[in-house]
């Protein structure tokens, strides 16, 4: 490690190489006067060749290795000096170590400086926003790690403390038997937890727990053969609360869904403790008016409608100023319900084994209640704090009101990790509302947690394997599933979910979509492994690889955007059916626009989808861009949603020698500052503006005439957002601003959500192709 360590070790050499080289002689002379005779000093110049070998442990032996006569010696002053050798060299190291240490700690110290000294120099621009943009960096970097589809996407890295627990993830024998399903067994103090079945409640009311209709329902193999083939069987209807619903199924079968009218908490089938904590956790976070009758708001009642009955969900209507701890409440009730129920079913039958005596032929299948691996439920969040909510909302749902705390594992290690410090955030930020609940908190997006629960016990950080509850990020997920050909890769602890809840999932839109597929690509897999489970205890549908038929999955964004809608109608298949919300804004974000702004819509026209996105450069090329060459229509900022699309008008623009500067969310800060600067300043033309760097930073870009939506924003108050940069800055020029966006019938979606329903409508139907709008006007 040290220049001392490396000094160490060529001594031992050398001396290896001396004393195999001394005759019995000269070895003695060596021990009893502590050096060599003078008379064999080498004065050639020329050495003889050296021969290697190793010292053994105790140098005494060495020296007497080649002795021809056995008599025992006195250990001399000289043995007991080499002999002391080792330890000297050992304590050399641990000095050589802490040494680089401190070395490493002094160059964090100095790259720190270096970096502050840095951030001084490139205040080119107005002095409030560059300290914002200084404050905002120590973050620790975390929003820098934009995780999107580009080759620079840092998905293999992982945070220390993610690494620190690397070799614990799947297996952990201290704590396994205190946890085990298969080991334990219902208590008595917790024996009316089981679910309704076969014991205590009526059979009538056993049959109508969803829990048990849902995962006692056996297809059969004509029906899962047939879904390939079956047309999809749709139906529309209107609640009160969510809007327009629409039911679809691809079984033969399509029930009717109707709106819950008042909901008891008796008719709720709830497993104990929840019916009596659940009041208690959802009234202290609706403490606000309005205050609502039940146990639930009208969202809640509605959703948790939906959930119990075990449909696929898609609701896109969720967002983090309004409704998002609404629906996160709601879904984590439902998630500790299913795995209450599923691990009490579980050691209920542990309890009817024990007792029961095994006779000849007796049947088994009256106790298979679990599937191939233990893990039943993955929660899929964008950042740590949401994990850290759903984690504490996990636990508030099994001791609210109780007198006894319940029993959590590694809770201190757990707020370490994923809990943060307010006075982190820089005091002076101004960012719009919905930024600062987007970005509150641990903003991580790289990790992963395994939660097991049995009955009046959470172990945090548990190994996946003996995990009921998986918290993870896309990110966190992909590092560990890998891709086909890595060596280390793991994706069986999949193979048994039972509901996957995938919360803002439209965040993961900024973040790297190609990791929520490569997700949706290994869900309820057959494993490759058996992982110690009892093949006698596997449901027959789980055995027969149809987990995927009975797997609820549920998403919860606030866009409508064709990706997300793309995955809940591949990859959703549940057996029960699927719920979209499929709500039609009738007003558009323009709507926000303040200043007082000419809008045109530009239709361009494209044979299919895969050619939109050519035909959408074709047309910028070669009607839109020649436009705003001249010199008079400078200060020209092009938004572009796109990654791709942003390289490839940025290597145009290369290629063509254009006046131009970009900021894409690759960008350094000084590269930042230095592109606002010339913007500013009119030293370049055009500004090329990517729509993900705006998610994650929401600067005010300032000296905008002239706007080009080069496609609709994906977050509809984006586009407000960006036209009221103009009033930034200033000088009077109303006159001279210009806004154009560039639309195809395929973004009818974005369209509607920009301009309002009707008149998207109308402007993808009318036979014109440009469209003008003026906000603002007095």
């Amino acid at each position: 490690m040290g220049k001392r360590r490396s000094r160490s070790r060529s001594q031992g050499r050398s001396q290896g190489r001396v004393l195999s080289g001394l005759s019995k002689k000269q070895k003695k002379h060596l021990r009893d006067f502590g050096e060599e005779h003078p008379f064999y000093d080498r004065v050639s110049a020329k050495e003889a060749k050296p021969q290697i070998c190793k010292l053994p442990e105790n140098s005494d032996h060495s020296s007497s290795e080649n002795d021809s006569d056995n008599e025992p010696e006195k250990i001399s002053e000289y043995h007991k000096l080499l002999a002391t050798l080792k330890n000297v060299s050992d304590e050399e190291e641990e000095e050589d170590e802490e040494e680089e240490e401190s070395a490493v700690e002094e160059e964090a110290e100095m790259e720190s400086e270096g970096a502050h000294s840095d951030s001084s120099l490139e205040k080119e621009e107005e002095e409030e926003e560059e300290e914002e943009e200084v404050q905002e960096e120590k973050k620790g970097g975390k929003e820098a790690h934009v995780a999107a589809s580009d080759p620079e996407d840092k998905h293999g890295e992982a945070p220390s403390q993610q690494s620190a627990g690397e070799d614990d993830e799947f297996t952990d024998l201290k704590h396994e038997s205190e946890f085990s399903l298969e080991t334990n067994f219902l208590e008595e103090e917790h024996a009316d937890h089981r679910p309704f079945q076969k014991e205590g409640i009526s059979a009538g009311k056993a049959s109508e727990d969803p829990f048990l209709q849902h995962m006692n329902k056996e297809l059969k193999e004509k029906e899962i053969q047939a879904v390939a083939t079956n047309p999809k069987i749709t139906q529309q209807l209107k609640w009160s609360t969510l809007g327009q619903l629409v039911f679809s199924t691809q079984f033969h079968k399509l029930e009717t869904l109707k709106p819950p009218k008042d909901i008891g908490l008796m008719t709720l089938h709830l497993q104990k403790p929840l019916d009596s904590t659940w009041p208690k956790v959802n009234s202290q976070f609706l403490s606000g008016p309005p205050k609502p009758s039940g146990p639930f708001s009208p969202l809640q009642k509605e959703l948790f409608s939906i959930m119990s009955s075990y449909r696929d969900l898609l609701y896109p209507e969720r967002t983090a100023m309004g409704n998002g701890e609404e629906v996160r409440h709601v879904y984590c009730l439902h998630a500790m319900n299913h795995v209450l129920k599923a691990n009490s079913q579980v050691l209920s039958d542990n309890s009817k084994r024990r007792d029961k005596k095994p006779k000849a032929g007796d049947d088994d299948d009256d106790f298979r209640d679990q599937g191939l691996t233990r893990p039943k439920v993955l929660i899929v969040v964008p950042f740590r704090e949401a994990a850290l909510r759903v984690v504490q909302l996990l636990i508030s749902l099994l001791e609210a009101g109780s007198k006894k705390k319940i029993d959590v594992s590694n809770k201190k290690r757990f707020n370490g990790e994923y809990g943060s410090d307010p006075d982190e955030r820089p005091p002076n930020l101004k960012r719009p509302e919905d930024y600062n609940a987007v970005f509150a908190g641990n903003i991580d997006d790289h990790f992963r947690i395994g939660v097991a629960v049995l009955q009046r016990s959470i172990r945090l950080y548990a190994p996946f394997y003996s995990s009921d509850i998986l918290i993870a990020s896309p990110l966190g997920l992909r590092t560990i599933i890998g891709a086909e050909g890595e060596k280390k890769r793991d994706f069986d602890f999949l193979s048994s979910i039972e509901i996957l809840i995938i919360d803002q999932v439209d965040i993961y839109l900024m973040q790297n979509w190609e990791h929520v597929l490569h997700l949706m690509n290994h869900m309820n897999l057959l494993p490759l492994e058996s992982h110690g489970v009892d093949f006698s205890r596997v449901r027959m549908w789980s055995l027969n690889n149809w987990s995927k038929y009975y797997r609820q999955t549920l998403l919860f964004g606030a866009l409508q955007e064709a990706p997300i809608n793309s995955v809940f109608s591949k990859y959703c298949v549940n057996h029960q059916g699927q719920v979209a919300v499929r709500s039609i804004p009738m007003t558009g974000s323009i709507s926000q626009v303040l200043v007082q702004l000419p809008h045109v819509f530009q239709r361009l026209d494209a044979e299919n989808l895969l050619s939109v996105i050519d035909a959408r450069f074709h047309f910028f090329v070669d009607k839109i861009l020649p436009q705003y060459q001249d010199a008079v229509m400078s200060h020209t900022l092009i938004y572009v949603p796109s990654y791709f699309d942003f390289v490839r008008l940025r290597n145009y623009f290369k290629k063509e020698e254009l006046n131009f500067t970009h900021i894409c969310e690759y960008t350094e800060r000084s590269g930042v500052s230095r592109a606002r600067h010339f913007f500013l300043q009119g030293e370049r033309q055009f500004l090329l503006f990517t729509e993900r760097f705006h998610f994650y930073k929401r600067y005010t870009i300032k000296g905008i005439r002239n706007l080009i939506f080069y496609e609709l924003p994906t977050y509809p108050h984006f586009y407000s957002e960006v036209c009221n940069m103009l009033k930034a800055t200033g000088g009077g020029e109303e006159a001279t601003w210009t806004c154009t966006a560039l639309y195809s019938k395929y973004d009818a979606q974005r369209l509607a959500a920009v301009v309002g329903v009707e008149r998207a409508a109308q402007m993808l139907q009318s036979k014109k192709n440009v469209h003008l709008f003026i906000t603002g006007e007095k």
